[in-house]
């Protein structure tokens, strides 16, 4: 009787042990707020990567510039609205988008791509460390920087 060679077989896995984060740079004033956020989040999850894993942060830094000329499609622009509520009765606070532009220009972005992160505890170190929204098209990062397409 032949017996069935067997062989073995490794699986990999992705670890964040000296991992080389890459730098994109996207532009808001060339295309729909929606589709920029979908951009980024799949950079900042790592979903570009060949290597992906859900359970391992292997995301990408991503700067986004020119955050005051981000445009809505439709009349998105002029019923869009941002809404807090302090916890007190009474305490809605209602935030239309070109007021909220007025106000300060990169939160619309930010929220919209924090929005398309997966919820779980790699949301925040995501969000918060690792995507920059700029006004205008001049930033500090002088890392070697790549265009997203």
């Amino acid at each position: 009787m032949s017996q069935a060679i067997r062989k073995s077989s490794k699986t990999t896995r992705p670890s964040t042990m000296g991992i080389q984060r890459d730098w994109y740079i996207l532009d808001a004033s060339k295309e729909p707020l929606g589709r920029l956020a979908v951009k980024a989040a799949d950079l900042l999850a790592g979903k570009n990567r060949a290597d992906y894993a859900p359970d391992v942060d292997m995301g990408a830094v991503v700067v986004v510039i020119n955050a005051e000329k981000c445009v809505l499609t439709g009349k998105k622009s002029e019923r869009k609205n941002y809404f807090r509520h302090s916890g007190t009765p009474g305490g809605l606070t209602i935030t239309s988008f070109p007021e909220q532009i007025a106000k300060d220009a990169t939160k619309p972005v930010y929220w919209a791509v924090k929005k398309m992160l997966p919820r779980n505890r790699q949301t925040d170190n995501r969000a918060n460390n690792r995507l920059h929204v700029i006004i205008g098209d001049k930033h500090e990062f002088s890392q070697t920087m790549k265009p997203a397409n």
